[in-house]
């Protein structure tokens, strides 16, 4: 089957402008793997906190911060996109602040911590809002029976991104170490190839995606806010109509929670437990987007062969695998073996979650719906990674008990799955 296969697309959508969407997922992927999982995290403890012992927590503060900013903002965004159909506008404000607040990253030095806050509450915020916004095209390029599949398209060539970004910041950092150059010194290049990645490569989202919604001309700008949280509150006070996505948003909000710790903390246990160097660190993560890749693509047929929630069970069960590798590994090898189960994880939940919104979505709420996914994706940003951070402050470092404590979110969000039935929230989502 040729990749994009056009019998997967809605009507009139083209595979160029499928290409064109997952043209972002490859733009914004090198903000999470350079930024938040392979340099800049481990570079916060290490130079911007000056190795103080609350420099973990720190990081994690930084980062649920961010998280609380888009619970609170990313609705009302979410709702007003629907009803102005302005989802690509916000899209490309959102997308500007991150490549800023990646380019401020660039001025960050040792015992910078309020340049470093600042900047990492912008560029995440605006990273995690520029993820749900694009996301809500994905109903209006897809089939129904084939959300799985074009999810895993855009995340799969979305981890090449990463890639790119990584490889070309590792390539550099390796040449600055052999002239002996420090941290200080390459990491903030790393922030601004980042930063040139992502700008260059959104650029064929905003230039050859259609914006398919319908602006409502009833709603004035001066009243959309009011409507957002009356919308807002409807959906939530009506949430037994939408059970079924009420419960994924319970098993996202836990099974996501662990993805976070390891999203914002893996090179911090590498270098901290595992003794790697950053160039180790770098070549790590750059392995684990190409199992991450695989993974995606692979596992978005998976879902339609198999079924959204047994796929996301699947995955689900082997970041649990992954978390009982890590915290029984002494040495290198089992480390590796380990980054790469949760490469092939990491690609395929994250896209069986946002291809079960958009089953579950009304088709005139998909913002809507996407922000409220987003939202307990992100609370979910703020306790995963926290409660790792609570726990290595509290034990004098022990990165260890801190992964198996995290790892309890996934136990908890594959019991929670199964409180999900596709089909009747499928039904739900038509009858609104």
């Amino acid at each position: 089957m040729p990749l994009f296969d056009s019998q997967a697309l809605n009507p009139g959508v083209t595979r160029r402008e499928v290409f064109a969407w997952s043209c972002y997922d490859f733009a914004n992927s090198g903000y999470t793997t350079v930024v938040l999982t392979a340099v800049f995290n481990a570079y916060f403890v290490s130079v911007v906190a000056q190795g103080a012992d609350w420099g973990t927590l720190a990081w994690t503060l930084a980062l649920s911060a961010s998280y609380v900013v888009g619970m609170i903002l990313m609705p009302p965004m979410g709702a007003y996109a629907d009803v102005h159909a302005k989802k690509k506008l916000m899209l490309f404000v959102v997308t500007v602040g991150c490549v800023l607040g990646t380019v401020a990253l660039a001025f960050v030095g040792p015992g910078d911590l309020a340049l470093a806050l600042v900047a990492i509450v912008i560029s995440n915020f605006c990273f995690a809002a520029g993820v749900t916004l694009n996301s809500a095209f994905l109903p209006e390029l897809a089939r129904q029976e084939a959300l799985g599949k074009v999810s895993g398209w855009g995340w799969s060539f979305g981890y090449l991104g990463g890639l790119l970004a990584l490889g070309l910041g590792l390539g550099y950092v390796q040449w600055a170490q052999a002239h002996g150059h420090t941290a200080v010194q390459f990491v903030p290049v790393t922030m601004l190839i980042t930063a040139a990645v992502f700008a260059l490569a959104a650029a064929p989202m905003f230039l050859m995606v259609r914006e398919r919604a319908v602006p409502r001309t009833d709603v004035s700008v001066s009243s959309f806010v009011a409507e957002s949280a009356q919308r807002m509150w409807h959906t939530l006070k009506n949430i037994r109509a939408y059970r079924d996505f009420g419960w994924l948003m319970v098993c996202g909000f836990f099974y996501q929670g662990g993805i976070a710790v390891v999203i914002a903390l893996a090179a911090i246990y590498a270098q901290q437990v595992m003794s790697f160097s950053m160039a180790q660190t770098m070549l790590l993560i750059l392995l684990v987007n190409v199992t991450a890749a695989i993974g995606a693509f692979l596992f978005g047929y998976v879902q339609d062969a198999l079924g959204h929630r047994a796929t996301l069970a699947i995955t689900i069960a082997g970041w649990i695998a992954m978390v009982l590798t890590v915290v029984l590994s002494t040495g290198s090898v089992g480390f590796w073996i380990a980054a790469n189960i949760a490469g092939v994880c990491m690609g395929s939940s994250q896209s069986a979650g946002r291809a079960m919104v958009g089953l579950f979505a009304p088709a005139s709420r998909l913002a809507e719906f996407y922000a409220l996914w987003n939202a307990a994706v992100w609370l979910s940003g703020v306790f995963g990674p926290v409660t790792y951070g609570l726990v290595t402050w509290m034990t004098d470092n022990n990165h260890r008990l801190a992964i198996l404590v995290t790892g309890m979110y996934f136990v908890i969000g594959l019991l929670v799955l199964a409180l999900v039935n596709v089909e009747r929230g499928r039904l739900a989502a038509k009858a609104d």
